[in-house]
């Protein structure tokens, strides 16, 4: 879009950026477009329908959050659709995250949401549709580098979703705006609160993601066939109770255990932990030795890595900072770049060497930050081929979940934990 400004006896010719803001409803995405409207954008809000279906005792709440969009797309005087996603859903998230709690993993949809419907399906619609750009209400920041985008983490480190979007492309992320990920989430509702926006304190969903508020164990029941089973003490083999069905425990999983018709205690009163199921018999072993082998580790085995930039090897004496530190509110904006080129060395104290380090060569190795799970702290590892070394030992993470690698606040990708 274009529009002309005179100045003198010329006319300027203005070109307006055209940004397709997905809105789900909540007050992140409805501040994301507002604050583009006021930079000057032409924006279009988004709601991608990704499931419409309601569950027993359970509504579907997305007739709800596509009025709350639409309302604030009223109020914020921009143009708005519907863009139905359901099919892809279904394909892409749903039935991965079902294959995978059948092989007695636990996955992460959302990851997977990120990387096929909103940072691929939702980009490429948007794109085709003559977008410049696409933003969402992630808290993140874009950042580039010598030709490259930088994934980075958000000012407000509670709120920080880098780790969902490890896995989205650099061509999405060369075309993304994130923009509230310089601000701090009480920033965000006082600002939606100031400009007038109804949703500004809407509780935010916790749900699988955009099922609502459903809990998982009840909507796995809905689509996988389970059945109960026996929990077994690993030691003694001795039946202890019973399970509704072994796909809904993790490893280290302490509650939710009934035995002998008491939670997860039996006789002297210590906690038992799941460290062993056998998927095949629908068994769960537990455990009251909090240090058995199962629960802790100092190594982990990944597939389906997937790298963004990557740290040159530090020198022994070099630590990475693992804590939060402070930073400057830096632009959130992503700039137009282009992707596909290998970032250069700039300067003798960068440590950005490569984009997507071939695992085949399995000789990447580099002193980096691990993220286990969103919001857990960072964890100094080493990264050699497709396993993390630890320091020290960690308590075991769920097979199908993400590690996400970090050099300070870039997020260098990831993979699956085995």
């Amino acid at each position: 879009m274009q529009y002309f400004s005179l100045v003198g006896n010329y006319v300027i010719i203005m070109l307006m950026k055209t940004v397709y803001v997905g809105m789900s409803g909540g007050v992140d995405s409805s501040v994301s477009a507002l604050i583009l409207k006021e930079q000057g954008y032409k924006v279009t809000g988004v709601y991608m329908k990704n499931w419409s279906r309601d569950l027993p005792g359970m509504k579907c709440p997305w007739a709800e959050d596509l009025a709350d969009a639409k309302r604030v797309a009223v109020r914020l005087g921009i143009d708005f659709e519907v863009w139905d996603f359901e099919k892809a859903y279904r394909e892409k998230v749903v039935e991965y995250m079902l294959e995978e709690f059948r092989k007695g993993n636990t996955p992460n949809p959302d990851i997977m949401c990120n990387q096929e419907i909103k940072f691929k399906l939702f980009y490429e619609k948007a794109m085709a549709a003559g977008a410049d750009y696409i933003a969402t209400g992630h808290y993140a920041r874009v950042k580039p580098f010598s030709g490259t985008p930088r994934l980075l983490r958000a000012v407000d480190e509670n709120k920080d979703q880098t780790y969902f979007l490890y896995r989205i492309s650099d061509e999405a992320l060369a075309h993304t705006i994130f923009p509230i990920g310089g601000m701090l989430k009480p920033e965000v509702k006082k600002l939606a609160e100031k400009k007038g926006l109804h949703n500004a304190y809407k509780k935010e969903s916790m749900g699988v993601c955009f099922v609502g508020e459903v809990g998982m164990k009840d909507f796995l029941k809905e689509y996988i066939d389970v059945q109960p089973g026996e929990i077994r003490e690993i030691e003694s083999d001795h039946v202890l109770g019973y399970h509704e069905g072994a796909v809904f425990y993790t490893i280290g999983q302490r509650h939710g255990l009934y035995l002998d018709g008491e939670k997860g205690v039996m006789n002297d009163g210590l906690p038992y932990y799941v460290v062993k199921k056998d998927i095949d018999n629908n068994i769960v072993y537990v455990s009251k030795n909090l240090n058995h082998a199962a629960i802790w580790t100092n190594n982990l085995k990944l597939k389906d890595l997937f790298f963004r930039s990557w740290p040159r090897p530090a020198s022994p004496s070099t630590k990475v900072a693992c804590s939060s530190s402070s930073r400057k509110n830096e632009p959130a904006r992503s700039s137009l770049v282009s992707s596909g080129s290998l970032p250069r060395v700039a300067g003798a104290n960068s440590r950005a060497a490569a984009l997507r380090i071939a695992t085949s060569q399995k000789k990447s190795s580099s002193n980096i930050g691990v993220r286990l799970r969103h919001r857990a702290p960072l964890i100094p590892a080493t990264f050699d081929g497709d396993t993390l070394r630890f320091e020290s030992e960690i308590k075991r993470p769920a097979s199908g979940q993400s590690a996400v690698f970090y050099d300070g606040e870039v997020c260098l990708g990831g993979g699956i934990i085995v």
